[in-house]
């Protein structure tokens, strides 16, 4: 059997081990015996949200159960076939098992980076919010290229976009956008993406066409399932109503139905501007708790505190990425190393990389200032 062939049996090996240990396999059909259960219990839907998680629940199980079969099965099937080639003296099997186990590598590895998605709140979905900094109206504008970007890589997968809230900016772009995106591990993914993202460019916004930076901060909290009690207290918080921003017209919001409420303790103020007071008050309410149950997240959790508070302002210093559009091609990840030149890729939606090394990075207890920034 060839080296690269053998090398391929072993990663396929050890990533049957890491799934086995995630999902504790030796007790997983019993667990599904008992989400069985309670999905066959006639009183189930009397609690719609309950029935939403333990269904969701139910399926990622199954679907890590599933997982691990198919690649047991494709491992021990393509083996076998090896070695009755070799053993037999045909050449043409032994390729095409061969060939079969690369591309199981590619699945293999796909597995495992799911695998990683068993926080607390990987499976939730996630409000996503996009804030402007330093740079002024080139960073409205980045704010937007950001906020197309998001929503192009979400579409892309098969996720439920819903703008909840946008500021204009003064002379183009977006002061600030918030989105809640609804789908399999959304927050999982997305989580991996908060912090200052710094671009570097020539400024379509500058005669002398001279090269401009400008940043922009990206928060990404858990949407709160129904389940976990998070107490907000009327003291501790003020809600105020406005007038939302718009570009006028016929369509222009001309009653006070945006809502905005103010947590004294923790300083977080949220906003919601769709048409509904009634609804903007329930949306922003939920994303008051859910960025509340994102704080005790961070104190529980030594990885996603410290991108948290890696974060900082958005401006020098406290970048997590830089894409580079002049003089040269870059997007570059400064807490991974992770780097390509397709920027426009990037920029439409392909940040499946990034994310996957991030969430690498976050398993292998490697720091950010393990690499270099790019200029």
């Amino acid at each position: 059997m060839r080296a690269e062939t053998q090398d391929n049996i072993e990663a396929i090996e050890k990533t049957l081990k890491l799934l086995a240990q995630r999902m504790d396999w030796e007790t997983a059909p019993h667990r599904l015996e008992e989400f069985d259960a309670m999905i066959e219990a006639p009183d189930l839907w009397n609690d719609p949200g309950r029935a939403q998680i333990l269904m969701r629940d139910r399926q990622a199980l199954l679907d890590a159960v599933n997982g691990y079969k198919v690649l047991a099965g494709g491992l021990k099937d393509n083996v076998e076939l090896i070695e009755l080639g070799e053993m037999e003296g045909d050449t043409e099997i032994v390729t095409e098992a061969e060939t079969a186990l690369g591309a199981l590598v590619k699945v293999a590895e796909a597995r495992e980076l799911e695998a990683l998605l068993d926080g607390e709140a990987d499976g939730n979905d996630t409000f996503l919010e996009i804030n402007a900094g330093a740079g002024g109206t080139e960073s409205c504008d980045w704010a937007s290229i950001l906020a197309r970007m998001y929503v192009r890589w979400a579409e892309a997968h098969g996720l439920t976009v819903e703008l909840q809230s946008e500021s204009d900016g003064d002379g183009a772009g977006i002061k600030s956008a918030a989105y809640k995106i609804s789908g399999k591990n959304a927050y999982g993914w997305l989580k991996t993406e908060a912090g200052v993202h710094r671009l570097v460019r020539i400024s379509p916004y500058d005669s002398a066409a001279r090269r401009h930076t400008s940043f922009c901060s990206v928060w990404v909290y858990p949407v709160v399932d129904d389940n976990i009690e998070i107490e907000v207290q009327d003291k501790d918080i003020r809600i105020d109503t406005y007038r939302s921003s718009g570009a006028g017209g016929q369509h222009v919001n001309k009653t006070d139905s945006a809502v905005r409420i103010t947590h004294f303790p923790s300083g977080i103020v949220v906003t919601s501007s769709l048409k509904s007071q009634h609804q903007n008050r329930d949306i922003a309410m939920k994303a008051l708790k859910s960025r509340l149950y994102q704080m005790e997240l961070d104190r529980r959790s030594a990885s996603i505190n410290e991108a948290h508070e890696n974060k900082g302002d958005a401006g020098w210093g406290n970048q997590i990425r830089s894409y580079v559009l002049q003089p040269y091609q870059m997007v570059k990840d400064l807490r991974t190393g992770h780097e390509t030149s397709d920027t426009q890729g990037v920029l439409n939606g392909d940040l499946d990389g990034f994310m996957a090394a991030t969430l690498a990075l976050n398993a292998s207890g490697k720091k950010r200032g393990d690499f270099a920034d790019v200029d």
